[in-house]
């Protein structure tokens, strides 16, 4: 059984290794990371944490009984009792499922834990299995996204109301 963690600073080789191993899998339908990123990884995990903790934002894993890593699900921009959310599944666990409950329970999260209201997404256009995340998750499209937001790729952004689902 899988379970949503905070991200925490003993997460990071098991972060890193889910990167790298999912690295053309992400590429190919969302912006590729880098090589920066790779080559500064414990300084980018170490300031997340310190985001983390300044209450800026919130990083969750789907960590697997192995401790392997399945997802990364964060809340970024955390203000004002709003977040945009981001997430990435490992390849050899996606169109599962897993995508959606990881989502549907970081809305509860997000709500219970962080006090917030409304979570944002977006999405490039081409992305369709982000795309059928968010509306099975209960996010509706709210307008357009500028391509330089997604990495060059046109698409949308999605939204859903926290309180609505708690009454």
């Amino acid at each position: 059984m899988s379970e949503l963690k905070r991200l925490q600073a003993g997460h990071a080789p098991a972060v890193l290794a889910f990167e790298l191993t999912n690295r053309a899998y992400f590429a190919a339908s969302i912006s590729d990371r880098g090589d920066d990123f790779f080559d500064q990884f414990a300084e980018r995990h170490n300031a997340s944490l310190v985001e983390q903790e300044a209450g800026s934002c919130a990083f969750y894993l789907l960590v697997a009984e192995d401790g392997a890593i399945l997802g990364r699900f964060n809340l970024y921009n955390i203000e004002d009792h709003c977040a945009e959310l981001g997430y990435r599944v490992a390849q050899h666990v996606s169109g599962r499922g897993v995508a959606t409950a990881a989502v549907r329970e970081l809305c509860r999260l997000a709500a219970a834990e962080h006090g917030l209201h409304t979570l944002r997404a977006a999405t490039a256009h081409q992305n369709a299995a982000s795309r059928k995340v968010l509306t099975k998750a209960g996010f509706v499209p709210v307008g357009p996204v500028g391509p330089a937001r997604l990495g060059g790729k046109p698409g949308t952004w999605y939204q859903r109301d926290l309180q609505l689902s708690r009454s």
